[in-house]
């Protein structure tokens, strides 16, 4: 079965799953309004009689097993867009694959330097025998990455339970190994020797090196890097929700590494203001020597472009 067809399926299971939880919900309606008019007729009484109690007993048991019939069906509907997701991920690896590379041309990204074509063939990374190579305007590609920031998932986990690893400032477990395609934080060598954290595409791992290859996304297909894994930090794959788990945020005046709006680089920051709904972002103040203080204005910065800096001292 072809890409296009599982997801057309799933599009079309989502669908009846979205009718099913309207289904439910406009069933569950009329028993919450038995409930309110039960306790307007108790408040009209002035009294709590056996027969409410019992009453109200029966109503609230109703209320609580249509509720988790609801939750259960909105937790598939998750699921089958997760899948989706997934599937749409692998089918955009697919297009870029060997022979049909993506080069994300940016210019004036601080601290980064882009090589010209000139530069690339020099460097050995680039020849005339090579397929053409499609290009990304700056803008595009700052759409895209906001886009995503905005579409990552939000964790929902049930009465009690812990958010997973990888949710919010969660980290990875000791032993995870990103997969093709993910997003990750790669810590690489500049073009002049110094080293910066850059937003970067994971291409493989080798277990037997234990090292990854990474593409920048700046320059994807046309700049490669092996890593080894204490140099990829994994971004998040959910986002926390500050109202019920907001132990799995960053707090405030924590050091972090976080994109710089506008750029592909991350930065060393100190958290101003963690997010206080599930939709905001943090504020961050990043550091900047050109400020009395060594640090910047406050800057919004998504969940999804926050992650735990290794590095405790300031520079």
């Amino acid at each position: 079965m072809s890409a296009d067809t599982k997801i057309a399926e799933l599009l079309t299971e989502l669908h009846q799953l979205i009718k099913h939880t309207q289904e439910e919900r406009s069933r569950s309606e009329h028993n919450l309004l038995n409930i309110h008019k039960t306790h307007e007729r108790m408040q009209t009484e002035n009294k709590t009689s056996p027969y409410y109690r019992n009453k109200l007993r029966g109503l609230y048991t109703t209320a609580k097993a249509d509720a988790e019939a609801e939750c259960g069906i909105l937790r598939r509907a998750l699921d089958k867009i997760a899948e989706i997701k997934s599937l749409l991920e692998e089918r955009r690896i697919g297009a870029y694959a060997p022979g049909s590379h993506l080069v994300c041309l940016a210019t004036g990204v601080p601290s980064r330097r882009i090589l010209s074509v000139a530069a690339a063939k020099m460097a050995g990374v680039y020849s005339d025998s090579d397929p053409p190579r499609k290009t990304m305007r700056r803008g595009v590609l700052m759409t895209l990455l906001q886009q995503s920031a905005m579409t990552l998932p939000l964790w929902i986990g049930k009465p009690g339970e812990s958010p997973p690893p990888l949710c919010g400032a969660t980290p990875a477990s000791g032993d995870y190994v990103a997969k093709q395609g993910d997003k990750v934080a790669a810590r690489v060598k500049a073009v002049d020797g110094d080293e910066q954290w850059i937003l970067a595409e994971v291409v493989s791992y080798s277990h037997a090196a234990n090292k990854y290859e990474v593409d920048d996304i700046d320059e994807e297909g046309k700049e490669r890097h092996t890593l080894s894994r204490r140099r990829i930090i994994p971004l998040p794959q959910w986002k926390a929700n500050p109202e019920t788990d907001p132990e799995a945020l960053f707090s405030k005046d924590q050091l972090v590494l976080a994109l710089y709006p506008q750029t592909t680089c991350f930065y060393r920051a100190l958290i101003h203001a963690p997010p206080h709904r599930p939709q905001d972002d943090y504020s961050v103040l990043f550091e900047d020597t050109s400020y009395a203080d060594g640090y910047s204005p406050p800057l919004n910065v998504a969940q999804r472009y926050v992650v735990a800096c290794k590095e405790n001292k300031k520079k």
